[in-house]
C-alpha cells in the first residue's frame, strides 16, 4: 500500500485536476448556448431558401445553370472537412477524421484534394501528406461571414473552371446536447431542387422573371449550405466538449473518493499497527 503522504499528494492533484474540468465544463456549456442559440436562429433561414428555390424551379422550369451539370468524367474530387482547433472534446475529431480516412481509402491520392477548416484535421493530414487545396484555421466554428463567402466563391470557381469536377462536405450535425451525427453530402454540382406539388406553390409575382431570380440566388444558397454547416460543426463541438468535461469531472469526483477510501485505510492500519507496538511494549515490560 502507498503511504499516506503519496496518497495526500494524489488527492490534493486529482482535486486539482477537478477543478480544472468543472471550469471548462461551465465555460463549454456557455459556449453552447451561444451557438446553440446562433444555429437556431439560422436554420430557418436556411430551409426558406430551400422553400424558395423550389417554388422557382417549379415555376420556371429547368433552368440551365453550370452549377447544376454533372461532369460525365471525375478526374477531380475536393472533399471539405471541418474539424475543431482545439482538443478536450471526446471522440468528436477521431470520427470524423476516421469517418473521413476511410472515404479517402476509396480514392487514389492524385484524383482528390483535402479543403479543411480546423486545425486537427489540418495536423492529421498534413503529417501524411494529403493533398491540401486550402485550410481555414483558428475558427472556432465561427468564421466570420467575409471569410465564409470567400471559401465559397473559392469553391464554385474551381468547380466551374473545371480544376475540381465535383465536392463533397463532411461534418457534424447537431441534433441536442447528447446526441449528433456525421454528415456526408455533396455540395456541388448542385442537385436540383425537387419541384413543389402546384398546391404548395405560393401565387408570387416575380420581377425580372422566376430564372433571372434562381439563377441569382444559387450563389447565395452555396453561401448558406457552407454557413450552416460551419454552424452545426461550431454547436456539435462544443457540445461534445461538455459533455467530454462533465465526464472528466465525475471520473475526478470518482477517484478522488476512492483516493479518500485508501487513505482512510491506510490511517487506520497506521493506527492498529501503533496501537499494537504500544501494548507489544507494555507486555514485554511487564516481563521484566
Amino acid at each position: 500500500m502507498e503511504s499516506l503522504k503519496v496518497i495526500r499528494r494524489r488527492i490534493r492533484s486529482v482535486t486539482s485536476t477537478k477543478q480544472i474540468t468543472k471550469a471548462m465544463q461551465m465555460v463549454a456549456a456557455a459556449r453552447l448556448r451561444k451557438a446553440q442559440a446562433k444555429l437556431e436562429t439560422s436554420r430557418p433561414y436556411a430551409f426558406k431558401m430551400q422553400e424558395i428555390l423550389e417554388n422557382l424551379s417549379t415555376v420556371s422550369g429547368f433552368v440551365e445553370n453550370p452549377l447544376f451539370k454533372k461532369r460525365n468524367e471525375i478526374k477531380k474530387t475536393l472533399l471539405i472537412l471541418i474539424t475543431s482547433d482545439r482538443s478536450l472534446c471526446g471522440s468528436y475529431n477521431s470520427n470524423l477524421i476516421n469517418f473521413t480516412t476511410s472515404v479517402l481509402s476509396q480514392y487514389s491520392t492524385p484524383s482528390i484534394e483535402l479543403g479543411l477548416i480546423g486545425r486537427k484535421g489540418f495536423d492529421f493530414y498534413k503529417r501524411r501528406s494529403w493533398p491540401i487545396k486550402f485550410n481555414y484555421l483558428h475558427v472556432g466554428g465561427n468564421i466570420p461571414f467575409v471569410q465564409i463567402k470567400e471559401l465559397t466563391n473559392q469553391t464554385v470557381e474551381s468547380f466551374l473552371t473545371g480544376e475540381v469536377d465535383e465536392v463533397f462536405l463532411i461534418y457534424t450535425k447537431f441534433l441536442n446536447i447528447a446526441s449528433r451525427k456525421i454528415v456526408f453530402e455533396k455540395f456541388l454540382n448542385i442537385e436540383k431542387p425537387q419541384e413543389r406539388k402546384s398546391a404548395e406553390v405560393f401565387d408570387y409575382i416575380f420581377e425580372p422573371d422566376p430564372a433571372e431570380i434562381f439563377n441569382g440566388l444559387l450563389p447565395r444558397y452555396c453561401i448558406t449550405k457552407i454557413q450552416m454547416a460551419i454552424l452545426e460543426s461550431g454547436t456539435s463541438e462544443q457540445s461534445a466538449r461538455m459533455l467530454a468535461m462533465q465526464q472528466a469531472t465525475k471520473n475526478a469526483e470518482e477517484m478522488v473518493e476512492y483516493l479518500t477510501l485508501v487513505r482512510n485505510k491506510a490511517r487506520q492500519a497506521s493506527i492498529t499497527k501503533e496501537i499494537l507496538e504500544i501494548a507489544s511494549g507494555a507486555e514485554a515490560l511487564k516481563e521484566f
